[in-house]
């Protein structure tokens, strides 16, 4: 779906999915404590799963909110389908794929505390380990999908979140504490090494001053008896994503008049202007953005076929 092209969603859609993953892992790390102690000091067992309760319906939240605006976002644009089925994806689908499995196994597993009452305690119990498997699919999908994975914040967050359910499933397990502090320095130290090294990211230019991409488009014609509308409208899809829209004013033998818009994603930035110069497959337009920073653009193509489908390339330059 590709609903928007406002920057706000996708901020939204990032911090949402951070958000969910760092409450995901303090309910994992508490449910955790939970099932390794039978006697809580200073805390009220009972308050504790509250806690643990209520972490658990925030974490569903805020994965709402992430999945809501990644489907509604135009810098990565998914279908229905792509949200709802894993691995279908173009983007990274492995990744994105283990990212839709942790979702839906959490749905999985709200379903079952809502019916705990009627399942036997050996089977909710059992049902409660897939926490594991949605945290470790959720940590693979963050740390290899995410296009904050290689900001240092970013790395220093799942490094402590990693770091701190590492340590206390070792813990509950070994019932050591050097074991378990290795643990978690091996599990902080392998979070650190893979965002910034194989699954590191390389930033799309923001806004990029020049750049050069593929289009692909459609040429809509509207005539009247004496002057007639000719619109272009493409998206570029290379590195820097951009939506152009020529319109030209066509009266016989002259161009009457001319609109030219440029936006860029993610950040949803217009630049706008005239056409000043068309070809037969292509235009040259100029164009202003709201900093007063003009641009030059170029665009150049090839019909593929009936209805006015085409794709070339748009260049841009200061």
């Amino acid at each position: 779906m590709h609903l928007t092209s406002s920057p706000v969603d996708w901020y939204a859609a990032r911090a949402a999915g951070i958000v969910a993953y760092l409450l995901l892992s303090a309910g994992v790390a508490l449910g955790v404590g939970l099932a390794g102690r039978k006697r809580l000091e200073r805390w009220p067992r009972f308050a504790l799963e509250d806690v643990h309760r209520f972490l658990g319906l925030l974490t569903g939240t805020f994965l709402a909110i992430h999945v809501a605006t990644v489907a509604i976002d135009a810098f990565l644009p998914f279908s229905l389908a792509q949200l709802v089925v894993p691995f279908t994806d173009r983007y990274r689908p492995l990744w994105v794929g283990l990212g839709i499995v942790a979702a839906e196994l959490l749905l999985a597993l709200a379903v079952t505390n809502r019916l705990r009452d009627h399942l036997s305690h050996r089977v909710w119990r059992r049902a409660h380990y897939l926490n594991f498997a949605v945290w470790l699919a959720a940590s693979a999908h963050g740390l290899a999908s995410g296009t904050d994975r290689s900001a240092p914040w970013f790395v220093a967050l799942y490094a402590v979140a990693t770091a701190g359910v590492s340590g206390l499933v070792v813990q509950r397990f070994v019932r050591r504490a050097l074991p378990a502090l290795a643990a978690a320095a091996l599990a902080a130290g392998l979070v650190a090494a893979l965002a910034l090294g194989p699954l590191s990211f390389h930033r799309r230019p923001w806004n990029a001053v020049a750049f050069r991409e593929p289009i692909a488009g459609q040429i809509l014609v509207s005539r009247g008896v004496t002057r007639g509308i000719v619109s272009m409208a493409g998206n570029g899809s290379g590195a820097q994503r951009v939506l152009v829209r020529a319109d030209l004013l066509v009266e016989p033998n002259r161009l009457a008049a001319t609109a030219f818009q440029l936006e860029y994603l993610p950040s949803g930035t217009l630049c706008r202007g005239t056409v000043s110069r068309v070809r037969a497959t292509g235009f040259d337009a100029s164009c202003t953005l709201p900093t007063g920073a003009r641009r030059f653009v170029t665009a150049s193509w090839t019909l593929t076929g009936e209805g006015g489908s085409l794709t070339g390339e748009i260049a841009a330059h200061a």
